[in-house]
């Protein structure tokens, strides 16, 4: 198994007491589970994103180097559901397991795919109620006679927000669908995404990378 700590801030990841406590919680399950625990920590981030040492994991599982993903906490993964439920669908997918000590998520016991089941289904929702406020924010935008849309090229931050989540071992359409659910305009200017166009602009993105490197 794999157990993945982290802190938000310099000031915990200095002090390392959240860190710690964290670490005794999964190495008492790990004991009495009889597992060998290999630990990944990220020090000083934030959970709205994915930080590098859980891509790093999560690429481990993705290749089958690993047998699961255990954390102390739900907020320890992430703070965000979305992000949250996009990791246990990529658990399912590619059949590693992911537990949850405080919330019961365990998707090696049937009670444990039950939670799982509930928290996607949670997610589902918070991405629909995105996509209303989003609608409803440009209906207000168009009776305003404001001009909708946005630049038809790709932030950076959109780029490495596909690099990261396609290198944590999400679908092309998985991250699809998360930018459409935060709002975020496509290259075209619209609130839909389609999987090619973030095939696309994840394999230009390395392969920038790759001429970077030999150069």
């Amino acid at each position: 198994m794999l157990g993945y700590t982290r802190v938000s801030t310099v000031e915990q990841a200095l002090s390392r007491n959240g860190l710690d406590a964290q670490r005794a919680v999964i190495a008492a399950e790990a004991e009495r589970r009889g597992w060998d625990v290999e630990y990944f920590t990220d020090e000083g981030v934030s959970g709205k994103v994915v930080g590098p040492q859980l891509v790093e994991a999560l690429q481990r599982l993705a290749s089958g180097q690993a047998d699961g993903l255990v954390v102390a906490k739900l907020d320890r993964l992430s703070r965000s559901i979305i992000n949250a439920a996009n990791i246990i669908e990529s658990a399912q997918q590619q059949g590693w397991s992911l537990v949850m000590l405080d919330t019961g998520l365990d998707l090696t016991t049937a009670a444990g795919r039950m939670v799982a089941h509930n928290l996607m289904a949670f997610a589902q929702y918070e991405r629909e109620l995105i996509g209303e406020r989003t609608r409803a924010a440009l209906a207000a935008k168009k009776q305003r006679g404001e001009r909708l849309g946005g630049p038809r090229l790709v932030k950076p931050g959109v780029v490495r927000r596909i690099v990261m989540d396609r290198n944590a071992g999400l679908s092309f359409g998985q991250i699809a669908k998360a930018l459409e659910a935060e709002g975020i305009l496509s290259p075209a200017g619209l609130l839909t995404w389609q999987s090619s166009t973030v095939r696309r602009i994840f394999n230009s993105a390395n392969s920038v990378a790759s001429v970077a490197v030999s150069a």
